[in-house]
């Protein structure tokens, strides 16, 4: 069997002091949680299987991803490394994965172009592509207080909306159907988040993770919502997801990685100690 993997995700952006790593909730209210080279190294030492690396306004700031810093993080890491934020060209991805990356991750290029997605696995390689897809339930209320209400062209209502540029724009796709489109163009991976658990700390949303995991034939991150242990456990064995990303618990202390792994362990869940 297949251990699930462990995946810290640190989402950097510019503060005042550089660039930093921040979480927040549903994409929002953001907070510093601390240097991302630091905390790469620590979460290297303590266990990770991966490490994800996303530039969250790089796309909507229109720049390239900081590879500066994707420099100074893989020389701290000794771990599969997955970066992304603002990249949209073959060239980026290139750029990146010289800068020590051994994955990339695109979403809003992605979805604008989608031939990008064929094109990249076609060049690099599938296991190096992930495709990250964000999306919200279209049975929750939006940041505006209107409920969401998407219809897809064939008049049936869709389910997981995809939103890009860091969950700024919705897009009106349905989330299964993209996941289905980007594996047939040749995504090795999804990375899968649900913007209405972001952040929250109340658990990963399990109806789209075990949805889409049992969609699509390639394997699936959960991310968005782990607060426990416990809630890792639930994207395994409910969600039936392959690896479980998360921050918040990781960033501020609440939990190491071997304590979650354990915990998992304990519950005859395969993890890497």
């Amino acid at each position: 069997m297949l251990t699930k993997r462990i995946i810290p995700c640190l989402d950097v952006t510019y503060g005042e002091s550089g660039a930093c790593v921040v979480k927040g909730i549903h994409f929002v209210k953001l907070r510093e949680a601390g240097d991302p080279v630091e905390l790469a190294k620590r979460y290297n030492e303590e266990g990770a299987d991966e490490l994800v690396f996303l530039d969250i306004t790089a796309s909507h700031e229109g720049r390239e991803t900081m590879v500066d810093v994707i420099e100074r993080t893989a020389d701290e890491v000794f771990i599969p490394l997955t970066v992304g934020g603002g990249i949209d060209s073959l060239s980026d991805i290139q750029k990146i994965l010289r800068a020590g990356a051994d994955k990339v991750s695109i979403n809003t290029a992605a979805v604008k172009h989608k031939e990008f997605v064929r094109e990249a696995s076609r060049v690099f390689g599938s296991q190096c592509i992930v495709v990250a897809i964000d999306c919200r339930s279209n049975t929750n209320f939006s940041g505006s207080g209107v409920k969401n209400e998407v219809i897809r062209e064939d008049g049936k209502k869709v389910w997981y909306e995809v939103v890009i540029y860091g969950g700024r724009k919705p897009t009106g796709i349905d989330a299964l159907w993209w996941a289905q489109e980007v594996e047939r163009l040749g995504a090795g991976e999804i990375l899968l988040t649900s913007m209405d658990r972001d952040g929250t700390c109340d658990g990963y949303d399990i109806p789209i993770t075990r949805e889409m995991s049992e969609f699509v034939g390639i394997p699936i991150i959960a991310s968005g919502g782990a607060g426990s242990p416990h809630h890792i456990y639930e994207a395994f064995t409910k969600g039936k997801a392959d690896a479980a990303l998360a921050a918040s618990i990781f960033h501020y202390g609440e939990y190491t990685i071997r304590e979650v792994k354990e915990y998992l362990m304990e519950r005859g869940i395969p993890v890497r100690l």
